[in-house]
């Protein structure tokens, strides 16, 4: 595989497909660059497959496990590349998806140049997202059925969070112990449990800001045990007039978010524990962290939470903000703590003045 083709790939086609991961990337050390970016390209094709509405919800997992087995070294399909490309890359209104859908093969070959152990995370990271996915589809009624179904306990949402977030912590850990020794000043496995915990809380928010959004296409992430103590069903949640779901479930938002922020507090624990004389990875943590808690302090803020046309976002001018506040205080423990300690404080005075 030529350099161009691997630079592409990690250069515009990654920065096509998402913006914010690919200021992540710029800013980590070189040799985790390559590993991370080519789990990211592999793991947003099979989330593109697993999203593409139009193709039914068994023929996507069939495909979904055909590129599990090919990323795995498990199954040759030569003809995969030339059917994700027909059936998949076709459905998209991204042109920056279709390429990447159409880039699968010369992705493969670039992880088939990485070292032996790089080769292998890529593999497991990749192998634990798709099951993930593969949850959704299974778990999940079709997206145009007009149905809608739950999660059944807080636990399977719990372990979801692992497989689409936590796993993420797990594999940024390894990477960062294998390539950046001496950067992580805690025992590795309590970086690798931190490390699930901070997967966890961004997930967590991403299911609570999307709530409104996932329940219209049949996906209640919010378990029917903690509906049922709140006298609610997943169709109450979609109400807007009269009781209006988005009042009736703040309370249940309210005890997932304290759930979440316990999960930032592991987060905030891990970023300290990155030496100070390795600040590129330290922004690549902090930037996430101070994101989640601002879109977490928005979705406390907003009484119509789960009104699709009213999502908690940070806007891009604050993103900014946050990039350009955060590089000078990067080597500091203090001023670090001091900052994310704060807004987990400001979020904690909404939960107790509801």
């Amino acid at each position: 595989m030529s350099n161009p083709t691997r630079a592409f790939l990690l250069g515009p086609l990654l920065k096509g497909v998402s913006r914010s991961f690919y200021l992540t990337l710029r800013v980590l050390p070189a040799g985790m660059r390559d590993p991370v970016g080519l789990a990211y390209l592999l793991a947003r094709a099979a989330d593109t497959i697993a999203d593409t509405s139009l193709i039914p919800p068994e023929r996507r997992l069939e495909l979904l496990l055909a590129l599990r087995a090919q990323v795995n070294g498990t199954a040759d399909d030569p003809t995969l590349t030339q059917r994700l490309a027909n059936e998949v890359a076709g459905q998209q209104t991204q042109s920056d998806e279709k390429v990447l859908l159409e880039s699968i093969g010369p992705a493969l070959t670039v992880l088939a140049q990485l070292s032996d152990a790089d080769r292998q995370a890529v593999r497991e990271i990749v192998t634990t997202l798709t099951q993930g996915m593969e949850f959704d589809l299974r778990t999940f009624p079709d997206e145009r059925s007009g149905q809608v179904a739950a999660l059944r306990e807080f636990a399977e949402l719990d372990r979801y969070t692992y497989l689409v977030a936590g796993c993420v912590g797990e594999f940024w850990t390894k990477m960062t112990d294998a390539h950046v020794p001496g950067a992580l000043k805690a025992e590795l496995e309590t970086m690798l449990h931190r490390g699930v915990r901070f997967g966890k809380a961004l997930q967590m928010v991403n299911v609570l800001r999307d709530c409104g959004k996932d329940l219209r296409i049949g996906r209640c992430y919010l378990p029917t045990e903690m509906l049922d103590r709140f006298g609610l069903r997943p169709q109450d949640l979609m109400l807007t007039d009269g009781a209006d779901g988005s009042l009736r479930a703040r309370p249940l938002m309210f005890e997932l978010v304290g759930v979440t922020l316990d999960h930032f507090r592991a987060a905030l624990d891990y970023m300290l524990a990155i030496s100070a004389f390795s600040p590129r990875l330290r922004l690549a943590c902090l930037w996430p962290i101070v994101i989640g808690l601002e879109t977490l302090l928005l979705l406390v803020q907003n009484e119509q939470w789960l009104d699709p046309a009213k999502v908690s976002k940070v806007r891009r001018n604050d993103v900014y903000r946050i990039l350009a506040c955060s590089l000078p205080v990067a080597p500091s423990n203090a001023i670090l703590r001091g900052w994310i300690e704060r807004l987990i404080g400001k979020i904690e005075a909404r939960l107790t003045a509801r």
